[in-house]
C-alpha cells in the first residue's frame, strides 16, 4: 500500500516561567512546558505521527526519557531525526494536520510562524502543515492551564525511488 496514516498525541504539564516552546517557536508567555526534553508538545505529537505512519515505533522508543542524552534535547532535532528514518524507509510526507489545546496564550497570532518552522524542520512546503488551536473553555486540565496537549495526523506516501 502506497499511503500510510499515523496519529500522534502528547500532553505536558505547565509551570510558571516562560517562554512557551511550541512547534519549535518560543512564544512569550508566563508559563512553560515541563518534561525530560524541551517538552515541545506539538513536535512530540508530530514525531509520533510520522513514526507511526511508517510503522517505526514512537518517540519514546527512539528518544527514551530515561536517557541523559535526551535531557533538555531540542524536539526539532528529534523530529528531524525521526523523519530522516521515515524517508529512509521509503516514505515522504503528504501532509500533517494538528490540533493544539491550550487555554492561553492565544495561538492564532503564532500559527503561521509555527507552520513555517515545522515545514523547515521537515524540509517540506508550509502548505503541507495544518494547525488549529483550541481552548479548554475553562474546563479540565487544559482549561485550568495545568497542561497543554497536541494531536496530529500525518499522511505519508511511498516515495518514487
Amino acid at each position: 500500500m502506497g499511503i500510510r496514516i499515523g496519529i500522534g498525541e502528547d500532553t505536558h504539564r505547565t509551570e510558571l516561567g516562560g517562554p512557551l516552546r511550541l512547534g519549535g517557536v518560543d512564544i512569550p508567555h508566563d508559563r512553560r512546558l515541563v518534561g525530560h526534553s524541551d517538552s515541545d508538545v506539538l513536535l512530540h505529537a508530530l514525531t509520533d505521527a510520522v513514526l507511526g505512519a511508517a510503522a517505526l515505533g514512537d518517540i519514546g522508543a527512539m528518544f527514551p526519557n530515561t536517557s541523559e542524552e535526551n535531557r533538555g534535547r531540542d524536539s526539532a532535532e528529534m523530529l528531524a531525526l525521526a523523519y530522516r528514518e521515515v524517508v529512509a524507509a521509503g516514505y515522504c510526507l503528504a501532509n500533517l494536520d494538528c490540533v493544539v489545546s491550550a487555554e492561553r496564550p492565544k495561538l492564532l497570532p503564532h500559527a503561521e510562524t509555527i507552520r513555517q518552522r515545522v515545514a523547515t524542520i521537515l524540509d517540506v512546503e508550509v502548505e503541507q502543515i495544518g494547525l488549529k488551536a483550541k481552548t479548554g473553555e475553562g474546563v479540565g486540565p487544559v482549561g485550568r492551564e495545568e497542561v497543554i496537549d497536541a494531536r496530529c495526523v500525518g499522511l505519508l506516501v511511498k516515495s518514487d525511488g
